[in-house]
């Protein structure tokens, strides 16, 4: 089922067709053998480089799309309902070309931001610790001048593309200075040092590698070095909030592909003579399942409109991944309900789609820590 959008350009709509197109063509037809085997998609994210999606929302200048906000997570949105694993990878690379796009001089921006864009590198973000996680400002990975250089030590952890990024743009300590003590780094994934660890046993995007990232004197070159010592925390958190707006999308493409499935087995599927669709029972989970679709839709493109505007949108951001990562967890529930006993076999997507749900209601913030968050913006309304 296509859903009905309302974009601002005839040059968007073709772009979201296209993206359709390759979603349905060339990621759908893999998504269930790679994630049966957690096979890495690799080759996915450079045919979406190609395609210009891992630049989209950023400056022609660098070889973006520079397309709003809105446009890009639409596209997203797509990717992800053909493929879940996918979808949340291209949102962790758009999120790490980020702190450079927005922060980096136009030096260290020409020098990197070009092959980033183009997918020619893929990113990941590396952030969390095992000590800070919700509590971000609490990490302990050290990061110690040394002439030219900097010399990073410590331990990252629930790093997604671990192993596989060409680059981490990583938030270490220069200070004790708490929250202002911490500092951001564009890191090569080859540096000398740096090493990722065995791979999650996760219940669900098996096939999007997460493990720790293990730095042991790794050295980094001071101009890798993004924005000023003590601004890495403000760069992280602005980062997420429109990572979020990411994660958001990705959860109602995974909750638009499960009310399709449901509707599509309940259309076919007969009991006592008629298709289960015209039971009322049946037809009221169905419309529920809908409605949380379109609600959780709505809600990330008021986010992403207010962002295209230069609105403040940090509220609206965590509202976004609130309402649509729960809505991805009822919705794929449901859908393997309406299934019966075939949602509960692999033989169908949705016992795969309810698993990758649930993660969405934890990473990039859990959902405890966006109600934090919505509520400390009120405050300072």
């Amino acid at each position: 089922m296509v859903a009905e959008r309302t974009l601002p350009t005839s040059e968007a709509e073709d772009l979201i067709a296209l993206v359709r197109e390759i979603a349905r063509d060339e990621l759908a037809p893999k998504a269930a053998e790679h994630e049966e085997r957690e096979v890495f998609p690799r080759d996915a994210f450079r045919l979406l480089g190609r395609t210009g999606l891992l630049g989209l929302p950023y400056p022609e200048r660098f070889g973006g799309g520079e397309q709003p906000y809105e446009v890009y997570l639409q596209a997203l949105e797509e990717v992800a309902s053909a493929w879940m694993s996918v979808g949340v990878g291209v949102s962790v690379h758009v999120m790490s070309c980020y702190a450079l796009a927005n922060h980096g001089t136009d030096e260290q921006r020409d020098r990197w931001l070009p092959d980033m864009l183009a997918g020619d590198l893929l990113g990941a973000y590396a952030l969390s610790e095992v000590q800070a996680g919700s509590d971000a400002a609490a990490l302990a990975t050290r990061a110690v001048r040394d002439g030219a250089d900097y010399v990073l030590t410590g331990t990252k952890a629930w790093i997604s593309h671990a192993g596989h990024a060409d680059f981490y743009t990583l938030m270490a300590r220069t200070s004790d200075a708490g929250a202002r003590g911490i500092s951001c780094f564009l890191v090569p994934g080859d540096t000398p040092g740096l090493t990722a660890g065995a791979p999650e046993r996760k219940m669900g995007l098996t096939g999007s590698t997460t493990a720790q990232l293990h730095l042991t004197d790794a050295r980094v070159s001071a101009q890798r070095r993004i924005g000023a010592e003590g601004q890495g925390l403000a760069l992280a958190l602005s980062s997420l909030d429109s990572g979020r707006l990411g994660i958001a999308a990705c959860a109602v493409g995974l909750a638009q592909a499960a009310l399709d499935e449901a509707v599509a087995y309940a259309k076919q599927r007969t009991q006592f003579g008629r298709p289960i669709i015209d039971f009322q029972g049946l037809e009221f989970l169905l419309a529920d399942m809908a409605a949380a679709v379109d609600s959780a839709r709505a809600t990330y493109l008021d986010a992403a409109r207010r962002r295209d505007r230069g609105l403040p949108f940090r509220r609206q951001a965590a509202t976004a991944k609130l309402i649509a990562t729960d809505a991805a967890m009822k919705v794929t529930t449901d859908a393997v309900q309406v299934l019966g006993g075939a949602g509960y076999t692999r033989d169908f997507p949705v016992e795969r789609y309810l698993r990758e749900a649930k993660v969405t209601q934890i990473f990039e913030g859990t959902n405890q820590i966006q109600r934090l968050v919505i509520a400390r913006e009120l405050r300072r309304a």
